[in-house]
């Protein structure tokens, strides 16, 4: 067997099946979701790239596949010249990689679509139902039970219901909006997706498995901390309380739901002493230095 199929192996392995279960178990992904949800994205990266290479390194000699672990750590892609002279052995491996790429790319688009062929129904169906309040800037739903939700993509708009405007003060209401507003803001919808697609196309794996429940929650609380930019941690807290029974589209955004009371105690809760951000930068790395050693073993053997 090619040695070098180990380096692409070994990243598969621990994006795939290590880094998620040590992730899901870390406080300080919690108390930096942005940075959490950046590990997620590079596991995801690296796993796809992983596996696209690994059929590439199966079918191709050792001399060209050694070449391939080089283009790939250096970040220097194969010159015009190189293609054109790529032979067939190589357009197989290409293919072969490119085809692997495709199965979570082409889950990714089906998220996409589906999610918006239901925001588009659920937004006519507010045009012909709701009222926009150019005061708060939001669409206003006539419905007894409080909840505060967007629509991201073509159609955003934020949506609170006329139950909501009741039990919300002012501070709570534009905190609620405020969080909307970053979700719409800092497109998760796309993220939403992507997660989607994993845990369709590689259900069992952890790495789809627990993403796909741990990256809405980490964009909640993204959303969450944007939103206290602008506004008290009480007043967000209470918006959330009140609208932990709320319900919203699948589709859609909701400022409560089911991680409400979570949030809550995270908004609420102490702030851990220590730099979160450098504990979760020192985590990772100690995660994929692993596998440093199996690449320079790999790429120095003839």
């Amino acid at each position: 067997m090619n040695h070098h199929v180990l380096p692409p192996l070994g990243l598969a392995l621990i994006t795939g099946l290590v880094l998620p279960l040590l992730l899901v178990r870390a406080r300080w992904a919690q108390q930096v979701p942005r940075l959490g949800l950046a590990a997620w994205i590079a596991c995801a990266a690296v796993f796809a790239l992983s596996t696209a290479m690994l059929p590439a390194q199966l079918l191709l000699p050792a001399e060209t596949s050694h070449r391939l672990v080089d283009a790939v750590l250096t970040l220097a892609p194969p010159s015009p010249a190189r293609l054109a002279a790529a032979t067939a052995r190589e357009a197989l491996a290409a293919v072969a990689a490119l085809a692997v790429l495709a199965v979570p790319g082409t889950g990714f688009v089906r998220e996409l679509v589906r999610a918006r062929r239901a925001r588009t129904r659920h937004a006519e169906l507010l045009r012909l139902v709701g009222r926009y309040d150019p005061r708060i800037g939001a669409t206003v739903l006539e419905d007894a039970r409080p909840a505060v939700y967007c629509l991201p993509g073509r159609s955003r708009r934020v949506v609170v219901s006329s139950g909501a405007l009741e039990v919300l003060t002012e501070q709570e209401l534009a905190a609620a909006l405020a969080h909307e507003r970053a979700h719409i803001g800092g497109r998760h919808h796309l993220l939403v997706a992507a997660a989607g697609a994993y845990s369709a196309v590689f259900r069992a794996l952890p790495l789809a498995r627990i993403g796909g429940r741990t990256v809405p929650l980490l964009l909640e609380m993204a959303a969450d901390d944007r939103a206290l930019r602008g506004c008290s941690s009480d007043a967000l807290a209470t918006a959330l309380y009140a609208l932990a029974s709320g319900r919203a589209p699948r589709r859609a955004f909701a400022a409560g739901g089911p991680s409400a009371a979570l949030r809550m105690r995270r908004i609420l809760g102490p702030r851990r002493a220590g730099c979160p951000v450098l504990r979760g930068v020192m985590a990772v790395a100690a995660a994929v230095s692993t596998v440093v050693p199996l690449v320079v073993a790999c790429c120095w053997t003839s």
